[in-house]
């Protein structure tokens, strides 16, 4: 899209667009990272385990050359000692080879993660593109490896060439010692000497890693036409998400429809609010809205409170405080907890005798105490 349309690529990169690059095997990742942890971990190997290497290998030194006559001439032996020199051989090195695969493995994840894809094994034909691949012959990662490849070769020869000079008293030492103990000593040197040359790969990885991570989030920034057509394919496109919810408005009013035959008392404004209350103890502490509206909805619910019998009170204060004041099916706010008792208590009243409906008379719009920070006087 952003070469077709000339745009800049000047977004991030969205979460969806960094799990498609995921889905593909493009993660980021830095080589230098694992070197230098498959380096470090083979020097510390070497320290912890090198004395007893060296050990175990003069052992096996002696054990294939200091032969007796009977074994040399008898080719039996020779698969002995073959079989036994490997065995011996694997029980000293186990650790080493443990060390540095778990090295391996998180350091190749430390940056991106754990990441199995199938998709970066397929054979791809822009790879053969000689087009593509002048292009990133000349590409500002070509030009940061070349500069890593001249460091490494400066900076590891430089620490390379001090640690031999700083090491060659004992190194020349090592002429007066016996051969055994001149073997472990060589060991520890060399180990040591491993170590500090490995060191010097640090500086290569602190630049190395910030540079991966810039040029991996570079590579999936998104121009504003590609966030905006990703937002239609996942989101939809806005006609659908407004069908969508105008069926979602629908289906929440024909809900809130069949609650108003089970409410006590409708209080209406007396055209442009109703709202339908229940209240029930075994349910709830508080009286609860079970239906609101405005226009043509309070005519609906008016409609079909008549339909069913549910009594109808015209209160406008109290009708625009609790359509504002409440959602449906939350219990009243308890600043209107005595309005409401008010019109309930006239409700019940008319419930348990019938008969006695014209003695009784329903509370007054300017008798219901409604606090003023409720009111929504129009």
């Amino acid at each position: 899209m952003a070469e077709d349309t000339g745009q800049e690529k000047s977004q991030e990169p969205t979460q969806k667009r960094i799990q498609d690059a995921r889905k593909k095997g493009d993660i980021a990742r830095s080589k230098e990272l694992t070197t230098l942890a498959l380096l470090m971990a083979s020097a510390a190997s070497a320290l912890l385990f090198g004395s007893a290497i060296g050990e175990v290998m003069l052992g096996l030194f002696s054990f294939n050359f200091d032969l007796r006559r009977d074994e040399i001439i008898d080719p039996a032996y020779m698969g002995y000692h073959l079989f036994r020199s490997l065995f011996d051989a694997f029980l000293s090195l186990w650790g080493f080879f443990l060390l540095v695969t778990l090295a391996t493995i998180f350091s190749a994840t430390a940056l991106g993660g754990w990441n199995f894809s199938g998709e970066s094994l397929q054979p791809k034909g822009s790879r053969l593109d000689p087009i593509a691949g002048i292009k990133r012959m000349f590409s500002l990662k070509s030009l940061v490896e070349l500069f890593k490849a001249i460091g490494k070769v400066v900076i590891v020869g430089s620490v390379a060439i001090l640690a031999i000079y700083l090491l060659r008293p004992e190194l020349l030492g090592m002429t007066a010692e016996a051969v055994n103990p001149a073997v472990l000593h060589a060991l520890t040197i060399i180990a040591w000497a491993f170590l500090v040359i490995s060191a010097a790969m640090i500086f290569i990885v602190l630049i190395d890693v910030p540079f991966q991570l810039y040029d991996y989030n570079k590579k999936l920034k998104m121009t504003l036409q590609e966030v905006k057509d990703e937002m239609k394919s996942t989101e939809g496109k806005p006609e659908v998400k407004s069908k969508i919810r105008q069926l979602q408005y629908e289906m929440s009013q024909r809900k809130m429809m069949k609650e108003v035959p089970t409410a006590d008392v409708v209080i209406t404004n007396p055209t442009h609010y109703a709202v339908a209350i229940r209240y029930d103890q075994s349910r709830s502490d508080a009286p609860v809205i079970v239906a609101k509206g405005v226009d043509f909805m309070a005519l609906k619910i008016r409609e079909v409170a008549e339909e069913y019998q549910v009594e109808i009170l015209e209160a406008p204060s109290l009708a625009r405080a609790l359509y504002y004041a409440a959602e449906i099916n939350e219990e009243v706010p308890s600043g209107l907890y005595t309005a409401v008792a008010q019109v309930l208590a006239y409700v019940f009243q008319l419930r348990d005798g019938q008969s006695q409906r014209g003695a009784l008379r329903p509370p007054s719009d300017h008798e219901l105490d409604i606090p003023d920070s409720l009111r929504r006087d129009e």
